[in-house]
């Protein structure tokens, strides 16, 4: 067996899994594994993890990864760096057991407290100190609730981490934190990239306690130990990296490098990255953030929050016939759900949706927007339905490469990657409604744990010049071109998926307020 000489393991930690590759330094993949996350909904617009599962899975997956290959590359791996679903509130007590399951990106319960934050700070100068719209997925109004709803609990923190940061210190026994994702949680000062007193001091917490030290994305923060090696089959005192989002990481998988180049990492939510020339202001609705890889000095980037999860929601609501219909053809159950969605002709036969199941971030940053299906009727189907999602979450991507534009963003070709890349059907769709090809990565590249074992080739000196590798990693599968006849639908369509919304809004917040009236 030719041995390389260095081998990288990246991890990403999911909202839906845990998934991990072990390659070589040329980005051969050597061991690849996964294991499923669950979900805890403890009551509604909440949204739970627990951090003991996380861990339990990052360590089968490790080895798993380990058992398939050799001793002798296990001793070789120079670097470990591991991504993760942003932003989390995990609390922790001083020997680092949590508190409670992690409160995820999805959980909306603290909108009140997101409100009430930007009004002691002034909307205006609140998001010139995060640099971006307030919203009830991040930091700030979720550590008040925290705090406020369950006190005892956080008498007792000694730290909040992100689902990362508690992997790395289960490996490493350093609780750290990561630049990238520090900027994210909306606590820290964007002009200074230091942690917010004003924010702190309306929250009523000291943001420099409770959070960890913030590393940059590529600085080792720690080595495997022996504890941790003898619980996943890694050798001790590998350096591990402090990681990133998985948001920057699938920029790195999919190899945006030159302006003109979006991409987009598509699974539960979807991360949708769009080059920039120049900085954004802090008070459009989506923001830049610095890149510096190639000719793409910074991205906007735009999260959307139940892309795959709208079809996952048809499947376990409203799918059994085609779980069923699937099974006796014998068929992956998403395989057929592409096939039936191409029998319904673009726009669906009038069937409208809007994939709004918990709120939506970029571009509405908006809490109380909800899922709608507009346009049904007597003989509207399931397989228009079916379609009708397809599009509506593809329009959602079209707002935010739209809103992106008017900004000074440039999109002229898509880069898909994450597992809705698998859907051809979704793709073709994508490229009708943007009027732009999109670009289907091979199973490596694009791949976020792929991402993540170039960060950690970078963090341990094994790459030096990251554009290059980028440009020898990253391949191009196959290039979807728009169908045109499905575009002119698209094009006159689009229109009055922005207005219906728009005109429906303030009706859904009164009506949101009244239904918890009423279900109290």
């Amino acid at each position: 067996m030719n041995l390389a000489e260095n081998y990288l393991i990246g991890m990403d930690l999911g909202t839906t899994n845990v998934k991990a590759l072990l390659m070589d330094e040329d980005g051969n993949v050597v061991a690849r594994a996964s294991r499923p996350n669950h979900m805890i909904f403890p009551g509604r617009g909440m949204a739970e993890q627990s951090a003991d599962e996380w861990w339990d899975n990052a360590k089968e997956v490790f080895k798993e990864i380990t058992s398939q290959t050799d001793v002798e590359i296990i001793k070789r791996v120079r670097g470990i760096s591991i991504s993760s679903q942003t932003v989390t509130m995990l609390p922790v007590d001083k020997e680092g057991n949590p508190l409670r399951n992690a409160i995820i990106w999805m959980d909306a319960r603290s909108a009140k407290e997101m409100h009430y934050i930007s009004l002691m700070l002034g909307h205006d100068h609140y998001v010139d100190i995060i640099g971006g719209q307030p919203d009830a997925a991040f930091l700030p109004n979720k550590i008040l609730w925290y705090k406020m709803q369950e006190t005892e609990k956080y008498l007792k923190t000694e730290k909040i981490l992100q689902a990362s940061s508690y992997i790395n210190y289960r490996l490493t026994g350093k609780m750290s934190m990561d630049l990238d994702q520090a900027v994210r949680t909306q606590c820290m000062d964007i002009n200074t990239l230091k942690w917010s007193k004003e924010i702190a001091g309306v929250v009523g917490v000291d943001f420099d306690k409770i959070f960890p030290e913030v590393s940059a994305v590529t600085d080792v923060i720690g080595t495997v130990t022996p504890e941790a090696a003898a619980e996943t089959g890694l050798v001790s005192g590998i350096p591990v990296a402090a990681g990133a989002s998985d948001a920057l990481t699938s920029v790195y998988a999919t190899g945006l490098t030159q302006l003109g180049e979006a991409c987009e990492s598509t699974g539960t939510s979807s991360l949708v990255f769009v080059g920039s020339a120049e900085k954004s202001a802090n008070n459009v609705p989506v923001v830049t953030k610095p890149y510096s890889v190639g000719g793409v000095p910074y991205i906007f980037d735009g999260p959307i929050t139940t892309s795959g999860a709208s079809i996952k929601w048809y499947l376990d609501t409203l799918g059994q016939p085609e779980i069923d219909k699937a099974a006796a053809l014998g068929k992956d159950v998403y395989t057929y759900l592409n096939e039936v969605a191409l029998e319904v002709p673009a726009g669906s036969n009038g069937t409208m949706f809007f994939p709004y199941l918990m709120g939506e971030r970029a571009p509405l940053w908006n809490s109380h927007a909800k899922g709608m299906f507009i346009g049904m009727s007597l003989d509207t189907t399931r397989a228009d339905m079916l379609r009708s999602i397809f599009e509506g979450t593809a329009f959602a991507v079209r707002h935010v490469i739209e809103t992106v534009k008017a900004s000074g963003g440039k999109a002229e070709s898509l880069r898909i990657t994450g597992g809705g890349a698998k859907s051809r059907t979704w793709s073709m769709i994508k490229a009708s409604i943007l009027n732009i090809p999109v670009m289907i990565l091979d199973e490596r590249s694009g791949d976020v744990p792929f991402g993540d074992a170039l960060i950690a080739g970078l963090a341990s000196g094994v790459y030096t010049d990251i554009t290059k590798t980028i440009e020898k990693l990253v391949h191009v599968k196959e290039i979807i071109q728009p169908v045109e006849s499905w575009s002119a639908v698209y094009d006159k369509l689009y229109p009055y998926y922005i207005d219906m919304y728009q005109d429906l809004d303030k009706d859904l917040l009164r009506y949101r307020n009244t239904w918890l009236e009423l279900s109290k």
